[in-house]
């Protein structure tokens, strides 16, 4: 949030506490840190970053998280500095935000997470990913209603169009989001950024020629990832991403399904891995670059694709 900052100290009990301390702010902000206190108080998964205390005092607030030591997927994906992440590590990560999504929207009072990107994704000292910041998250939809009605309010990129042109939201937008953050782990590309040509902003109108097309998946693929992942696991987790972002919401899957087909291709993994260990072979299959594609300014040949939607639908994301 814009009107506050982040530190770090050392606890009595020998382990570190994330702090955002609030000074003065406007009142929509410290609505949205009530929403945050209110869910993280109530919901404890361990997919989701555990919230320690909380204090308000006069005009200053303080919230107290748990420390995450390796930081955020955004810094990890999108920041020079920090190792590439493994093919594992970004399937580990999938899966564990996967997990706290499907906890949220399985509970018996629904939660709708609203804000699902890279930024948001918080990682342990193992790569175990966990959802943070519950400023926008919403009840969602009881008895035989399919959405509620809402100020639209999200990230450029990653919100659901027919959440941004309506206002009517559902779980069906999370999981549109998370299809998003799955096109950001497989290219290293981030959702929107207008530093790319005007074809090539927007990663879903880009991705899409290029995941339709098995042939071209490579392209698609990050680079820093030096062709070092499974053929098969990459275009499945392509496949998955695709019936994510799908425009119809209603045929989009469940998070709970989500999640069944990423811990699907993570047992396989395992169970390749022990197989090749056995017979002494290597279980990551190197990529074939084709020549021509290092010379091609654009990986994926962008097709006529729907105008983005307008600017003037969306809320910008409260920082």
């Amino acid at each position: 949030m814009a009107c506050g900052f982040f530190r770090t100290v050392p606890s009595l009990f020998s382990f570190l506490f994330f702090l955002l301390h609030l000074l003065i702010c406007p009142l929509f902000v410290i609505e949205l840190l009530q929403t945050e206190v209110n869910y993280l108080g109530q919901l404890h998964h361990p997919n989701l970053v555990k919230l320690i205390g909380f204090c308000s005092d006069g005009d200053n607030r303080l919230l107290v998280y748990e420390y995450m030591p390796k930081g955020s997927l955004e810094n990890h994906l999108f920041r020079r500095g920090p190792q590439p992440l493994s093919w594992a590590v970004r399937l580990k990560v999938a899966i564990g935000a996967a997990k706290g999504l499907s906890f949220l929207h399985d509970a018996e009072s629904q939660v709708i997470y609203r804000d699902v990107k890279a930024s948001n994704i918080l990682l342990d000292s193992e790569f175990n990913a966990k959802l943070s910041d519950f400023g926008l998250a919403k009840a969602g939809p009881t008895g035989d209603k399919t959405h509620v009605s809402t100020q639209v309010m999200g990230t450029h990129g990653y919100a659901a169009p027919e959440y941004i042109a309506t206002g009517r939201l559902s779980a069906k937008a999370d999981v549109y989001s998370f299809g998003v953050v799955l096109l950001e782990l497989l290219s290293g590309r981030r959702a929107f950024d207008k530093t790319k040509s005007d074809a090539e902003q927007n990663l879903v109108d880009w991705a899409k020629p290029c995941l339709s097309d098995k042939r071209k998946l490579f392209r698609f693929m990050d680079s820093k990832l030096e062709g070092q992942y499974p053929k098969k696991g990459a275009h499945a987790v392509a496949t998955i991403a695709l019936q994510c972002i799908g425009k119809d919401a209603k045929l989009r899957p469940r998070m709970s399904e989500v999640l069944a087909a990423l811990e699907q291709l993570q047992d396989v993994k395992a169970a390749e891995r022990l197989a090749h260990a056995e017979h002494g072979k290597a279980l990551m299959i190197p990529v074939t670059k084709s020549p021509g594609a290092r010379q091609s300014p654009s990986p994926c040949v962008q097709p006529q694709v729907d105008r983005p939607l307008p600017s003037s639908r969306r809320s910008p994301r409260v920082r």
